[in-house]
């Protein structure tokens, strides 16, 4: 989930660019931020940045909040009614100074419950302090800030009831023994919701009940997200007894399960929402893989085919070179060749050469000329092969017409013990 709506829901902020500023202002910490708007609503300096413009509070103004207030008992009886008569006048002037000391006491010295620096340490000083009095069977309490405990009720679509405990009140020891001690009362919370619990003598404490604006102790109020706000829907104050109690709180859920089974079915909505669309998405980008491995392919079987008939066309040319630079070595071969002697010349020699492709060809040499001259003569035919060897028969042998280590100057036809008239086969080594 995002942020800002995060923000928002919990301060009632609607925009997005407040929420923005808002948690800039906070280094993007949101509890940072929701307990600086507590600290605000009261006025005083912000704990952590400079305050931003609007509070931190619970949606408290629905005209539909189920209210319940339990008065304390009338006197009776003739005896009851002088003492309450006899003792008014002194418990309306004991109010009046007290409440005008404090009033004064403020211009002089803040209240140091304004200003919240270890909101979790309140709450785990509260819990010991409870159950060093009451005893440690008790509900449940949220370790955890106001804001961190609105937060997991609107996550987990749970209803959220806060008890703010007055130290001072006459009735929150016997509220506290009895009612919120009570097995049944336990067992209903414990079930049913999530208990923050703090004193309002902790600046973590007196934040919120500023923020919710209780009138007497013991205070309970029940908040649930309610047209996608926290909301509080349900208020008691006053000494409840346990199964008066349990009745209010079972009301109270009861007439609100609704919001909270339409919010779960929109979330479920969004949810499987989301999920088609992630499953589309993930769709789309199979789809689109496969297409970009087909066009992969394609352009490897583009570029394999290019690439081939780049191999052939440089092997087109290359054979291209060969020809016409074997063509011009046969030419400059034939025009290196000595002059043929004549047929009465008594040092001539006649040669017929009988070509792979059964075809012969007759030429006369000399007897002194180098046995390379018979192989040019060869070579320079259009009708030899490229590399070649020449035998003759009586006896079989190969001549040595081109230079090598045995034979580094080629021996003359005298030499090689040719007759007059000589019939010498041209073999084919082209593929060997």
């Amino acid at each position: 989930m995002s942020t800002f709506p995060k923000l928002g829901d919990l301060t009632g902020i609607e925009s997005m660019d407040q929420c923005r500023h808002t948690l800039e202002q906070h280094n993007w910490n949101i509890e940072a931020a929701v307990q600086d708007r507590l600290n605000e609503q009261e006025g005083v300096p912000s704990v952590f940045n400079p305050p931003p413009s609007r509070p931190l509070q619970v949606n408290t103004a629905d005209h539909r909040i189920y209210s319940y207030v339990v008065s304390r008992p009338q006197p009776r009886g003739l005896l009851g009614w002088s003492y309450y008569l006899i003792m008014l006048p002194f418990r309306f002037t004991y109010y009046t100074i007290l409440d005008i000391f404090r009033f004064a006491l403020r211009f002089i010295r803040p209240d140091p419950r304004s200003r919240v620096t270890d909101p979790i340490g309140d709450i785990v000083s509260f819990m010991h302090s409870f159950e060093e009095k009451y005893g440690r069977a008790h509900p449940v309490f949220y370790q955890g800030t106001y804001s961190q405990a609105l937060n997991d009720a609107k996550r987990e679509l749970r209803f959220l009831l806060v008890y703010l405990h007055g130290d001072d009140h006459q009735d929150s020891d016997e509220f506290c023994r009895n009612t919120l001690c009570a097995p049944e009362v336990i067992s209903l919370i414990n079930t049913r919701m999530l208990f923050w619990a703090c004193s309002t003598n902790k600046p973590e404490g007196y934040r919120v009940s500023q923020a919710l604006r209780e009138n007497t102790y013991p205070f309970l109020a029940m908040i649930m997200l309610k047209d996608r706000r926290m909301t509080v829907v349900g208020r008691l104050e006053g000494l409840i007894q346990p199964d008066d109690l349990i009745n209010q709180l079972t009301f109270i859920m009861d007439a609100n399960q609704t919001y909270l089974v339409s919010e779960r079915l929109e979330r479920e909505e969004r949810n499987q929402t989301q999920v088609l669309r992630q499953q589309q998405d993930e769709a789309y980008l199979a789809s689109l893989r496969a297409d970009q491995e087909k066009e992969r392919k394609k352009r490897e079987e583009r570029e394999r085919k290019r690439r081939k008939e780049e191999e052939v066309k440089q092997q087109k040319l290359a054979e291209e070179r060969r020809r016409r630079n074997l063509q011009e070595e046969k030419e400059r071969k034939l025009e290196c060749l000595p002059p043929e002697p004549s047929p009465d010349d008594p040092e001539s020699v006649k040669i017929i050469f009988k070509l792979p492709n059964d075809s012969r060809v007759e030429r006369r040499f000399h007897f002194s000329q180098s046995l390379t001259v018979i192989h040019d003569f060869l070579f320079s035919l259009k009708e030899s092969p490229e590399k070649f060897q020449i035998e003759a028969n009586f006896p079989r042998r190969v001549l040595p017409c081109i230079p090598s280590e045995e034979w580094p100057n080629p021996p003359t036809l005298q030499e090689a013990g040719l007759s007059h008239t000589e019939v010498l086969f041209v073999q084919d080594l082209t593929d060997e």
